[in-house]
């Protein structure tokens, strides 16, 4: 028996999805994905696999130590396989739909694949959905992209939804304007991260009012953003804030129907993310749900340009890239807060059952298990296809 279980061990943190779970997972994303259709997101499906050299460029080199690498026996290059879907959206924009008018939606639904998994997931092979709107800088965009996540989220059946809101950049901007050298604002950094409030009034000497008001002004989005209002912020830091109030107040009108809160230190797992960043939450979950939030898509080349926001202003696009946001959400995390989906109907028809009173059965939403052979007890047969009724002289029976 050993012997048996050892010829089919899989991989620690990879794992065969069986049934009904894997139906249920399929079901899940399907109706995610008519979601972000319905909203102009447009699907693409990047491979598996690319050069290293290109999948680990610009935002891919944050999961850099995250993606395994293997040898193109016809290339002879390195290839990497993806260990994050959003690097490969961001390379399609600014390649493959380079000249496609911005803002650009796109949406995705695949497998990632991670060299190692973390303690609230530990799986390493991840099913990964999500949607990017890549070419603005608009506060209308950011609260799209959140609204959207929420919406899909509550399509499912998700209950309890909630989105942390963070500004993973707004305390590094504060220590550089502040005077800060690039060694002590890293120390800042970590210590925020930490969230150790006496370390951080110690770093931050004559400035531990900005930084302990930051660590401080967490909590509800509207509580927090009246406590983010009170600080003396740098110019730079300030303009953060405000988008974050734009945002906020496009929520509001919209109706969003999910809790929002704001943590405007939070900046671990946003090392490529810039500007307004999202954590996912439901209390029918343990762990995060998903993440997103606001990069630059690796640069479209050429001349600087002014890129349009949805609501008619500009925004210089520098050469770096272009502005944009979006979130992915994580299956095997989401799938723990959809609620169980009743089974469909399933019946057994004995052989000789003919092909229109099949249809006719699927066509009313029955699903039918068809004998190959004349059977002695089509009831035992029937118990045995996990089938909770059968067709016995033409009539729908219950199973007994």
């Amino acid at each position: 028996m050993s012997g048996f279980g050892e010829r089919y061990l899989l991989p620690a943190g990879l794992t065969d999805v069986l049934p009904p779970q894997a139906e249920k997972e399929a079901s899940v994303v399907e109706t995610l994905m008519a979601t972000f259709a319905a909203r102009g997101y447009a699907r693409v499906k990047p491979p598996l696999l690319e050069f290293e050299d290109t999948l680990l460029d610009g935002a891919g080199a944050d999961v850099a130590q995250q993606s395994f690498r293997v040898m193109d026996p016809q290339s002879q290059r390195m290839l990497a396989l993806r260990a994050d879907m959003t690097p490969q959206v961001a390379r399609i924009a600014r390649s493959r739909m380079v000249k496609a008018p911005r803002p650009l939606r796109l949406c995705y639904s695949g497998q990632i694949l991670q060299v190692q998994g973390s303690q609230l997931r530990p799986g390493r092979q991840v099913g990964q959905v999500g949607a990017e709107l890549i070419g603005t800088a608009a506060s209308a965009a950011d609260a799209e992209v959140i609204l959207m996540a929420g919406e899909s989220l509550a399509k499912i059946g998700v209950p309890d939804v909630s989105i942390d809101l963070n500004l993973p950049t707004l305390a590094s901007l504060c220590a550089r304007d502040l005077g800060f050298p690039p060694p002590a604002r890293q120390r800042l950094r970590h210590l925020l991260d930490r969230k150790d409030a006496a370390a951080v009034a110690d770093a931050a000497g004559d400035h531990k009012a900005v930084f302990l008001g930051l660590l401080q002004a967490s909590g509800p989005a509207d509580a927090a953003l009246g406590a983010l209002a009170r600080l003396l912020l740098p110019k730079a830091a300030g303009a953060v804030i405000g988008h974050l109030d734009e945002v906020v107040a496009h929520l509001r009108a919209a109706g969003a129907e999910f809790v929002i809160s704001v943590d405007p230190v939070e900046h671990r797992g946003f090392e490529y993310h810039e500007g307004i960043s999202f954590i996912i939450f439901s209390k029918g979950a343990r762990g995060e749900l998903g993440r997103g939030g606001r990069y630059r898509a690796a640069g479209r080349g050429g001349a600087p340009e002014k890129a349009t926001a949805t609501d008619g202003s500009t925004t210089d696009d520098v050469l770096e890239g272009e502005a944009s946001t979006g979130f992915s959400l994580f299956m095997d995390t989401v799938l723990q807060a959809v609620p169980a989906q009743a089974s469909r109907r399933r019946i057994f028809l004995p052989y000789g059952t003919t092909a229109e009173r099949g249809d006719q059965l699927r066509a009313a939403g029955w699903v039918t298990v068809s004998g190959l052979r004349p059977e002695e007890n089509p009831m035992e047969e029937a118990r045995a296809m996990n089938c909770g009724h059968l067709l016995r002289d033409g009539k729908i029976t219950e199973r007994e």
